[in-house]
């Protein structure tokens, strides 16, 4: 209140001589004052004028130093515990931390990647048989502590620049819509990245799947009622399905079950597979479609 006071009488003192410098001036223009005491008016009022813009200054001061006595976070969220106690000092040689603000909603999902998948999505999408969506669509999909699904799909909307020499992974971050406050800030949960969609690809049951020296294989039943095997590229899963991206035709029919039992030549009669059924002798074939 001094320092608003102090303004306040500069500014009155600078009118008071703003006054009487133009007053001096007029009475100047018609031969009535000396030189020496217009000089002393105009003095008068340069000298108010500064005196007004010292005491702005000043207030201007007292008005940054009250402002360090109120901290506003720059962002919404939770404020943790208080490192401090009412009446402390802090900042006297260096910052002191107060408190941690959490943004609480939306919040970031911090997870990496193995550099060798991304590079296998773009060759893949070069080739035509990937499409991959822009950074700021790619879906990112939440898996509690618990197994359970989370409600609110976020969106991916970062990626480093650079590759992690340790891991050999990319640094991601996803942002993910929080209304309920059901993630919390340092919770682990398990992340699914969709990245894009295969264009062209089936689903095949982990029992279908063979191995042998030259790859991976499976047995379909041909046109001819024979069982037929053919090599397929398998290198990704889906939940308890392997996503098969090459080497199977729509419309062929896959052994899921019994193909112990069965060999390339033989012949065989394909009927819709169930999974309850899959213990079953006899060999039983799913469509993929």
């Amino acid at each position: 209140m001094r320092k608003l006071a102090n303004l306040a009488a500069a500014k009155a003192t600078y009118t008071n001589n703003h006054v009487a410098a133009e007053r001096a001036r007029s009475v100047a223009d018609k031969g009535l004052l000396s030189k020496t005491d217009l000089d002393n008016a105009l003095a008068a009022e340069r000298t108010a004028a500064a005196a007004v813009q010292q005491a702005q200054a000043t207030v201007e001061t007292a008005r940054i130093n009250l402002g360090y006595a109120s901290v506003t976070a720059p962002i919404d969220g939770r404020a943790g515990q208080q490192q401090v106690t009412e009446g402390a000092l802090v900042g006297q040689s260096e910052a002191t931390l107060l408190t941690t603000v959490e943004q609480i909603d939306p919040i970031y999902v911090n997870f990496s990647q193995a550099v060798g998948e991304l590079d296998a999505l773009r060759r893949a999408q070069a080739g035509g048989h990937v499409s991959l969506e822009q950074a700021n669509k790619a879906k990112v999909d939440i898996v509690l502590p618990d197994g359970t699904a989370y409600t609110h799909p976020g969106t991916l909307d970062f990626s480093d620049t650079s590759v992690d020499a340790a891991t050999g992974a990319v640094s991601l971050r996803g942002i993910v819509p929080n209304p309920d406050h059901q993630l919390l800030p340092g919770m682990y949960v398990s992340v699914r990245l969709t990245l894009g969609e295969i264009t062209h690809a089936f689903l095949v049951p982990q029992a279908a799947l063979q191995r042998d020296p030259g790859g991976a294989y499976l047995l379909v039943v041909g046109a001819d009622g024979k069982v037929v095997q053919k090599h397929v590229t398998a290198d990704a899963q889906q939940g308890s399905d392997f996503v098969v991206t090459s080497g199977l035709s729509d419309g062929d029919q896959v052994i899921v079950s019994g193909v112990q039992h069965v060999r390339p030549g033989a012949p065989a009669k394909a009927v819709p597979w169930k999974a309850e059924a899959a213990k079953a002798p006899a060999a039983t074939a799913a469509s993929t479609h």
